[in-house]
């Protein structure tokens, strides 16, 4: 399904945002190392709210055309298509410092996949239903699919949520349980108001999204008071169950996903345990000092490292 001009336009609109150079430097980089595989560049994430590239790592993923042109290993090319995304880190020298970047690797028509309904985890149209940037240098082409794209992610993850809302609603209700549910369906160690601190850099974004998508329902109903626009959709207590029970089927299937993600990005993440162990406290206070031996072997310490992080109360 086709989105809105409007939303088209709302979701395009990051894109046009000044940026520092770091991470136009970034974009160069790893259009670089991809070279003709490359078909763009996005960015999102703490470091876009913050438009910095320093004091958190910058969140990037790099679009390519199929994982063979993307991979001179084959073995990676495979883990990318069996559970995408692979994600690596990579250190850019620039100015005076080096800008650190997680950045993962989605070919196009897995972006386009994942985007939808086609696709029942959150994990990929929940991040890209929030603010993101495509950098520049895609051709128009590449541009029209993308913000299609970023359009249809609004409308997955808006769709998947609506029918938890009872009564009347404001978008901050919505999104506040909508992105709830998501963190709910992965392993994730995000501090209380993590979600507020979301809105409030996107407030705007949001709001503009919601109005955009819901206009198009036919159920729909707003109120514009002195306060918040108060939205209403209408659900019967069978779409509520069968929304319900897709909720708990994600957080089981979620727990899973980011287990084998977690262990695959060892192989691929220089640094990758360090680095976890870095968001967590970061993110949830707790901390860790890992040993030598959980170092040079993260996959058979790793259940153990979860299960005592869980305990400390790391993740929820």
């Amino acid at each position: 399904m086709k989105s809105s001009p409007q939303l088209l336009d709302l979701v395009s609109q990051p894109s046009e945002r000044v940026l520092p150079e770091g991470i136009d430097a970034v974009g160069r980089v790893l259009v670089e190392k991809y070279g003709r595989a490359t078909m763009g560049i996005l960015f999102y994430g703490s470091c876009l709210r913050a438009r910095s590239d320093q004091e958190s790592l910058v969140d990037c993923y790099v679009l390519v055309e199929n994982y063979s042109a993307a991979y001179p290993s084959k073995w990676l090319a495979v883990a990318n298509w069996v559970l995408p995304p692979n994600v690596f880190y990579l250190g850019v020298p620039f100015a005076d410092r080096m800008i650190r970047v997680k950045y993962a690797v989605l070919s196009l028509p897995d972006f386009e996949r994942s985007v939808t309904s086609q696709w029942f985890h959150s994990y990929f149209w929940a991040r890209f239903a929030q603010p993101t940037v495509l950098l520049t240098g895609a051709s128009s082409e590449v541009k029209q699919r993308v913000f299609q794209g970023l359009a249809q992610a609004v409308r997955t993850f808006l769709e998947n949520t609506l029918p938890r809302m009872h009564q009347a609603f404001t978008a901050e209700q919505l999104w506040q349980t909508g992105l709830l549910l998501t963190y709910g369906a992965e392993l994730r160690s995000e501090p209380q108001g993590r979600v507020q601190t979301l809105w409030a850099h996107e407030r705007e974004y949001y709001e503009q999204v919601t109005q955009a998508l819901l206009m198009t329902q036919p159920s729909f109903r707003i109120d514009k008071g002195d306060g918040p626009p108060q939205y209403a959709l209408t659900y019967d207590n069978r779409e509520r169950l069968l929304n319900y029970l897709g909720w708990v089927i994600r957080r089981i299937q979620g727990k899973c996903l980011s287990i084998l993600r977690l262990m695959k990005a060892a192989f691929t993440f220089q640094g990758g345990a360090d680095y976890l162990i870095w968001k967590i406290e970061r993110h949830s206070g707790v901390k860790i000092e890992l040993t030598s031996a959980q170092r040079r072997h993260p996959i058979l310490t790793g259940l153990a490292t979860f299960w005592r992080l869980y305990r400390q109360g790391a993740f929820r």
